[in-house]
């Protein structure tokens, strides 16, 4: 039998609701919940996030301000500027966009960014609450996705084996953390581990998250597993996810499709994260 299609739309249609709610609340108390995302020079990558995340915002209600500064901005501007957002008490989550023009360097900006308003998991501080376990961080909105969406469709995770595939600290480390969390024996593999898809068939639960298409055939699947496909690699004009979908749900119990699965729910967790950061900032 098939697997199971753990689609996005439905979690993110619920988060929706949830946000909005909340949202209201919020303006209710006179706090209207704020976004803003700043851009340095005009990628348009970084341009055409920042537009469909601004749509998405403001649909949910949440006030959003794209701030697009020239190219050749210096660092000490970009600082000063970051640091004036930082103060504005009507601004609720920052989102700096990456990679910045070659003048001005992540290491330093990271720890400008105010942690309270780091709804992207950016500075070291929200990095560093996901290890301890601390719920007033931000995760990063990948993983959290991934959370949201094994929570959304009651995938056990108590007592079961769980494998993460990447050791990023966008992706793999966090999300090993947060399924820690939830009480599942977490292996994370990397690109020396060896035997792969040997280690791969104990999960119960697969995250691959390794930015290679269509890698993870059904020899890593074990029979039944439920598999998280965090990949989005670009060939031609398609999308295609770390996993070879098709003859991979004949051996999962459920998938995450490529696209519309992971990537779908993203944004939604960025704006819960504004909800979260606003509602801390104004208890």
């Amino acid at each position: 039998m098939p697997a199971k299609l753990l689609t996005g739309k439905e979690v993110a249609q619920k988060m929706d609701q949830d946000i909005q709610k909340e949202v209201q609340e919020l303006k209710a108390k006179g706090v209207n919940p704020a976004l803003k995302i700043m851009v340095v020079g005009d990628a348009a990558d970084s341009l055409a996030y920042a537009n469909s995340a601004k749509k998405m915002a403001e649909k949910n209600g949440i006030a959003c301000d794209i701030e697009q500064l020239p190219g050749t901005t210096s660092q000490d501007d970009f600082v000063n500027i970051l640091k004036q957002r930082n103060a504005d008490k009507n601004i609720h989550g920052i989102i700096v966009m990456r990679p910045f023009p070659k003048q001005i360097s992540e290491d330093v900006v990271k720890y400008i960014l105010s942690p309270q308003k780091d709804v992207d998991c950016f500075n070291p501080v929200n990095a560093g609450k996901i290890m301890a376990g601390d719920m007033t961080g931000f995760p990063p909105a990948t993983p959290q996705a991934v959370m949201e969406i094994l929570r959304f469709y009651q995938v056990p995770m108590s007592g079961k084996e769980a494998v993460v595939i990447g050791r990023s600290m966008v992706v793999g480390k966090p999300m090993s953390m947060l399924l820690l969390g939830e009480n599942a024996t977490v292996t994370v593999c990397h690109s020396r581990t060896k035997d792969l898809p040997a280690v791969c068939r104990r999960a119960d639960i697969l995250v691959a998250a390794i930015g290679k298409a269509k890698m993870i055939t059904p020899d890593y699947i074990k029979q039944g597993a439920t598999v998280m496909d965090v990949g989005i690699n670009v060939e031609g004009d398609k999308l295609f996810g770390d996993v070879d979908t098709e003859p991979a749900k004949e051996t999962a119990g459920a998938i995450t499709p490529v696209p519309g699965g992971v990537g779908t729910v993203t944004t939604r967790v960025l704006l819960k994260h504004v909800v979260k950061a606003a509602k801390l900032q104004n208890p």
